[in-house]
């Protein structure tokens, strides 16, 4: 099969890989559209032909909300020139996010700027995006301003969580020093955060650069969305996390509909497949949907409601129609829930 290559996956699988794009309705919330891409191509590079996939089919006015994965100065750039609206996840770790972060760390932490309903502060900030486009017709480059925002978020649990992890890090790595049991992958860090010295007498002791370390642990629990679109940051965060229905999707044909392993050996057959699935996927979602807005999560997951549905038994008897067996009360409930008539003749 042509497309399957070697990539990366979260699950770092050393094996070749099939990707998919798949997109959902916002509102709805049911997937609408997949096609399916070399194993090797990298998120960052699916955007401007998906963009043009969509645009064919009648959707003019798309934002954009994407995941770390797809963030490039090339790709906000090109975004900018195609007068798009995009909201982006960054990594704290770049130095203009951090940079426009350091004016409200101190204050950060405050009153004012928590949210009890999703458990964590947060703040926005106004900027100037350093845009740049090549320009062949002139033959040189377009260095301009773009403004964009940057919402900033603070998780006092995951930072929590970060910190003890990193700590366990740096026990281990002085463990294996003063040892004499060094890692070759761990060289790095060795260097980047302890100071090693031996003498004949002591051994290898090695002390923490605790100036370093406060630098690493300084942006723990922070999260940053980048957007062009002026909103406030609670808005862009319950947008952003509209992206989870995608990431739960993906798990879905991955698990429930058994699609990790695509156990084909031919095109046809890969085609064929992936539009059952994308069918299934379909049904699947529509079912979370509506078990999300009724509150049945409350009481079952969606296996278990699905498992209470399939106990129900049909009867075939030769020149009549299919007779449902007994329905209790708790399926009448969950049918009604779903906004499907219980069946009375199939």
């Amino acid at each position: 099969m042509r497309q399957v290559q070697f990539g990366f996956n979260k699950e770092d699988d050393r094996l070749p890989q099939l990707n998919l794009a798949l997109v959902f309705g916002e509102e709805s919330n049911l997937p609408f559209y997949y096609r399916k891409l070399a194993g090797n191509i990298p998120d960052s590079k699916t955007v401007k032909q998906l963009l043009y996939e969509l645009d064919i089919l009648g959707f003019k006015k798309v934002k954009l909300i994407m995941d770390k994965g797809f963030y490039s100065e090339d790709n906000i750039n090109a975004l900018f020139k195609d007068h798009l609206k995009f909201m982006i996840a960054v990594k704290m770790a770049y130095s203009f996010v951090k940079k426009e972060l350091d004016p409200l760390y101190d204050q950060f932490r405050s009153f004012e700027n928590y949210s009890e309903k999703y458990e964590l502060y947060y703040a926005s900030v106004q900027t100037d995006w350093r845009y740049s486009q090549e320009r062949p017709y002139k033959k040189d480059q377009l260095i301009d301003k773009r403004r964009i925002y940057i919402h900033y978020y603070y998780n006092i649990d995951q930072a929590a969580e970060d910190e003890k992890a990193f700590d366990k890090m740096l026990i281990t790595l002085k463990q294996e020093l003063e040892s004499g049991k060094r890692d070759l992958d761990h060289e790095k860090l060795y260097s980047k955060y302890f100071e090693i010295k031996t003498t004949p007498k002591r051994g290898t002791k090695a002390q923490i650069l605790e100036g370093k370390v406060n630098k690493q642990k300084r942006y723990y629990g922070f999260f940053a969305l980048l957007t062009n679109q002026k909103m406030d940051a609670i808005t862009a965060l319950e947008l952003y996390h509209n992206k989870d229905v995608i990431e739960k999707a993906f798990g879905n044909l991955k698990e429930r509909l058994n699609m990790r392993r695509s156990l084909v050996s031919s095109e046809q057959s890969l085609e064929g497949k992936l539009f059952v699935q994308f069918v299934a996927l379909i049904y699947l979602s529509y079912i979370k949907k509506q078990m999300q807005v009724s509150g049945l999560f409350k009481n079952y997951s969606l296996q278990s409601a699905l498992d209470k549905l399939d106990v129900i038994e049909c009867f075939e008897v030769p020149g009549q129609k299919l007779q449902p067996g007994e329905i209790l009360q708790k399926q009448y409930d969950i049918f009604e829930a779903l906004g499907i008539a219980p069946p009375t003749s199939l």
